[in-house]
């Protein structure tokens, strides 16, 4: 069945919310979305206002269920982010607010979020420890580490006011400090030099120049995506500041772009400040961030 077949307000309702779906899938599928099936059923989920999963307990939705649907599937089908239509994106065990001018977390980022609290709960990261999330963004690393932290000090930085403001909603009842600050500033947070036990980041990193989805190169801040014409412009200076931030035997993530391990890697060691240094595969299997342990090198 065509997308083009839905009832419109005063038409027949013999249709069924899963033909609806079926259609406005097939339609994400010709517009070129990977996850076709999924946005068809999150986005009939926020219009019916319910959860995915109940879907299938619905009774049969009325004119207003199928304006509302088809108004968010032209949407979409036009590649507007499915996190921009629905206001949230899931990022780990927390739901953030998310929209026009903050970074869109993405599922990549859960591998370095991983890594981060196995490790951290490896090296017995304990109360009145410090986290530090550089670049947060819309929070996602800070809130997330918080949660599994309760008892750690959280130190969230970012230096765009739009990213701000969903980062303060978001943040909003939980433990997480918000620092409005350039991380490639010179002497920021050095009232923590050596005092940080971990610090994590998802930096601006894509070179300028690559071919992205129409999802992020006409909706995620540009500012939150590129690091220059070799994609390292924030993470050398990231780089610097987990060298001075970080005290000895704190643990430093950093996600990279996939073309660039091997220059991440290369920039970590090259301070001289950080052992055990690789690179580390997302949920896709391609390296994209890079983990270090501080040493002792004053």
């Amino acid at each position: 069945m065509r997308w083009g077949h839905l009832p419109r307000a005063g038409a027949s309702r013999t249709i069924e919310l899963r033909d609806a779906i079926d259609s406005a899938a097939a339609l994400f599928a010709d517009a070129g979305i990977d996850s076709a099936r999924y946005d068809a059923e999150e986005l009939a989920a926020h219009a019916a206002g319910t959860e995915r999963g109940r879907l299938a307990l619905l009774d049969p939705p009325g004119d207003e269920f199928f304006q509302s649907y088809r108004q968010l599937v032209t949407a979409r089908s036009s590649r507007i982010p499915l996190q921009h239509l629905i206001g949230t994106a899931a990022f780990g065990p927390v739901l953030l607010e998310v929209g026009p001018g903050v970074f869109t977390p993405r599922p990549e980022t859960e591998a370095l979020l991983e890594w981060a609290v196995n490790h951290a709960t490896a090296h017995k990261l304990g109360p009145g420890a410090v986290i530090v999330d550089a670049c947060t963004g819309s929070g996602a690393l800070a809130i997330a580490l918080s949660r599994s932290f309760p008892e750690a000090r959280v130190l969230a930085i970012e230096d765009s006011e739009e990213a701000l403001h969903y980062a303060r909603r978001n943040c909003a009842g939980t433990a997480v400090e918000l620092i409005p600050a350039d991380v490639t500033g010179v002497g920021v947070l050095s009232e923590w030099d050596g005092r940080v036990d971990m610090m994590v980041s998802n930096p601006p990193y894509i070179p300028e120049g690559a071919d992205l989805d129409p999802e992020v190169a006409q909706h995620d801040p540009h500012h939150a995506l590129f690091g220059g014409a070799d994609g390292m412009s924030v993470i050398t200076p990231l780089a610097a500041l987990a060298g001075r931030l970080l005290r000895t035997g704190g643990l430093f993530a950093v996600e990279h772009d996939d073309t660039t391990p091997e220059a991440t890697v290369h920039t970590v060691c090259g301070t001289g400040l950080f052992d055990e240094v690789v690179s580390r595969p997302d949920l896709t299997g391609r390296l994209r961030f890079v983990t270090a342990i501080r040493n002792g090198q004053p």
